[in-house]
């Protein structure tokens, strides 16, 4: 118990010097009293009458995620915003980064909290601690990584049937901005929230290949980034949008088919593990019990 205290000033020490070294010449803290003494003596108290979580705890939030976002590697965060994107939520890095900083300390806090409860130091407790803080640092990735798997899976499901509107509308006489529209009210998803997002950016007078573009990125569907630039390129050499359509709405189905079939080949391997950890365990006490019981009635007569 005494090398876990020592061990938690130590950790507390390093913490202060950093802190003190990151932190900027004039302290945050200092300049929100001197605007909120300014707000009182000019007599706007307006700011004063919000609720204490706007007015304190969700500054202190941003706060905290600006620093530890300052901390880390541009790239990084590049990436993790971007698969926020692909995952469809609208929360910044520098505030998935505090939830992740707050998860892992919340699992190493349990983890510290457990050991203490068990009755001391022991070399299986202090292994307790990393692992506790692995998993509260591996959560938030994995809830990102399955948002954005799931959000991409539901995306390419409701493609094709999108595509095949996208083509009767099309050939019907309406303009491609038209189908779209028409796609977007007639269906749900994932795919329909993308496609109003990108309609309403061009009626704002963004190009529509910038829009499309940035549809295909924000989506990281192969599928649909295919038939951003099929349309592109349609545009910029003058082909006729309904010849892409038809073509990239086959090409659609048959990938479709293919997947089905790829996962119809993949269902035998898949149900191998259940079958051997589940089924012939019973089986096989179905079938050796009664002989085992015998054998030993047998050797005890």
């Amino acid at each position: 118990m005494l090398a876990l205290i020592i061990a938690l000033v130590v950790f507390a020490a390093v913490a202060l010097l950093v802190a003190s070294l990151v932190r900027p010449r004039v302290s945050l803290t200092e300049v929100r009293i001197q605007t909120l003494r300014q707000q009182v003596a000019s007599g706007d108290l307006s700011e004063l009458a919000l609720p204490f979580s706007d007015r304190i705890l969700r500054p202190t939030i941003r706060g905290f995620g600006r620093g530890l976002a300052n901390m880390l590697p541009a790239n990084f965060l590049a990436g993790i915003q971007k698969s926020l994107i692909m995952a469809g939520s609208s929360t910044t890095a520098s505030t998935f980064v505090t939830f992740w900083a707050v998860c892992t300390g919340l699992f190493a806090f349990l983890g510290i909290v457990a050991l203490a409860a068990l009755g001391g130091a022991s070399a299986q407790g202090f292994l307790g601690l990393p692992v506790m803080g692995a998993i509260g640092f591996s959560l938030p990735l994995m809830w990102l990584k399955t948002t954005v798997g799931s959000r991409q899976k539901l995306i390419v499901k409701n493609l094709p049937d999108a595509m095949d509107l996208i083509t009767t509308c099309v050939e019907a006489g309406l303009g491609l901005d038209a189908a779209l529209a028409k796609v977007s009210e007639q269906m749900k998803g994932p795919l329909a929230k993308e496609l109003s997002q990108m309609l309403r950016e061009v009626s704002m007078g963004r190009l529509r290949r910038e829009a499309l573009s940035d549809l295909g990125q924000r989506t990281g569907v192969e599928e649909l980034i295919s038939f951003v630039n099929a349309v592109i390129q349609a545009e910029q050499l003058g082909v006729s949008i309904g010849h892409v359509l038809k073509v990239q709405s086959d090409q659609m189905r048959t990938h479709r088919r293919q997947r089905a079939e790829r996962l119809a080949h993949e269902a035998p391997i898949k149900m191998m593990f259940p079958l051997v950890l589940c089924i012939f365990p019973a089986f096989l006490l179905v079938i050796l019990g009664p002989a085992v019981i015998r054998i030993g009635q047998q050797m005890m007569t």
